[in-house]
């Protein structure tokens, strides 16, 4: 049906009224599977803002939701994920070992299977690494073109997406056949108070009789590595403390880290840092690493390149300190301290009390 719309508009662009009935019909006709991630028996934040983001879709949208992996921790997820949002009409299950990891490869066939059975209109998953991974490749099996990197929704199918590493705004239409598919980025989708709502939807469990030795793809699962840690998840923490090239050595990383504990906030690098050897490239935050949107974001000793400012510049607050005056972070910096940041860095230990 939306596909045949989609003609009628083109045919008739020039009349007002054909617009109008396109967008009241794509309104009529939407449905929207979530590919949501999960983690210790809930769905991750990211995966709840991309349900904010099916709501901007439109307010009468048919929202499912999918899971996959095995053992208790799926069905304690399933169970959240009933309960996350009022739009939730379902929850899809694919409880099967073959999900258990984040491999782009049988997901991508779950995917295109729940496609080909529901009929969606939209598909959305966050853009996490896992789902960077996965869109593309359910895309080519689904022969459709995704939107990638959405931070606005004007109409279910006009969005806005930056380009030019975040230097622009580009406004998009997607006029391909169903399912529209897109990434968007969780920062710029707040789930709202609306999450609170006790209404509790269906958990379906999905057929998963396309799975074969074939659909398993060639990669195969071999360990993940992670710090253990206190500190809150770089991606959604509220106070993020970055340190750039400028700290030097790994060693004055841990001065970042004592004031991270102070702070309650999480840390975070530059790719110069990373490629340093400083700390590991999953802190790294920018353009090829994570977008983040803190209320507050203190920068030491970050130059301000471009690639770092798209993954960065639509937090609430940002505080620089650099030595050098003309360093371009000044330039999206609300506060801005032109000093020595080991001097910064050393009254700051001092005055701030530990956090209880």
């Amino acid at each position: 049906m939306a596909a045949m719309v989609v003609g009628t508009l083109r045919r008739g662009s020039a009349t007002g009224g054909g617009s109008r009935f396109f967008a009241q019909s794509l309104h009529r006709f939407v449905s929207t599977l979530v590919v949501a991630e999960h983690e210790g028996g809930f769905v991750k934040p990211s995966s709840l803002s991309a349900l904010a983001a099916a709501e901007a879709i439109g307010k009468e949208n048919r929202v499912s939701l999918l899971l996959g992996g095995s053992g208790p921790a799926l069905h304690k997820a399933a169970e959240h994920a009933a309960s996350s949002h009022p739009l939730v009409s379902e929850v899809l299950v694919a409880d099967s070992d073959a999900f258990a990891h984040p491999l782009a490869e049988p997901w991508a066939e779950l995917l295109r299977s729940v496609q080909q059975r529901g009929g969606y209109s939209h598909v959305i998953a966050s853009s996490t690494s896992f789902g960077k991974n996965l869109l593309p490749r359910a895309a080519a099996l689904l022969d459709v073109s995704p939107v990638t990197d959405v931070t606005s929704i004007s109409e279910p199918r006009v969005f806005v997406r930056p380009i030019y590493a975040g230097n622009a705004l580009c406004t998009v239409r997607y006029t391909g056949e169903d399912p529209c598919m897109m990434s968007i980025r969780s920062t710029s989708f707040s789930p709202t108070d609306a999450m609170l709502e006790t209404k509790v939807a269906p958990i379906t469990q999905v057929d998963l009789s396309f799975l074969s030795e074939g659909s398993l793809g060639k990669s195969a699962w071999v360990n993940l590595k992670s710090q253990d840690t206190e500190r809150p998840d770089l991606a959604n923490a509220p106070v993020v403390v970055t340190g750039g090239r400028g700290l030097k050595s790994a060693d004055n990383f841990k001065l970042l880290e004592q004031l991270a504990e102070k702070l309650g906030a999480a840390v975070g690098a530059t790719r110069a840092a990373v490629d340093a050897g400083f700390v590991p490239n999953e802190l790294q935050v920018g353009q090829t690493g994570k977008i983040v949107a803190p209320e507050l974001y203190m920068a030491f000793g970050v130059s301000g390149a471009i690639q770092h400012l798209a993954g960065m510049r639509d937090s609430k607050v940002i505080v620089a300190v650099n030595k050098d005056a003309d360093a371009p972070i000044f330039q999206v910096a609300d506060y801005g301290i032109v000093a020595d940041l080991f001097e910064v860095l050393d009254e700051l230990l001092k005055k701030l009390p530990d956090k209880k």
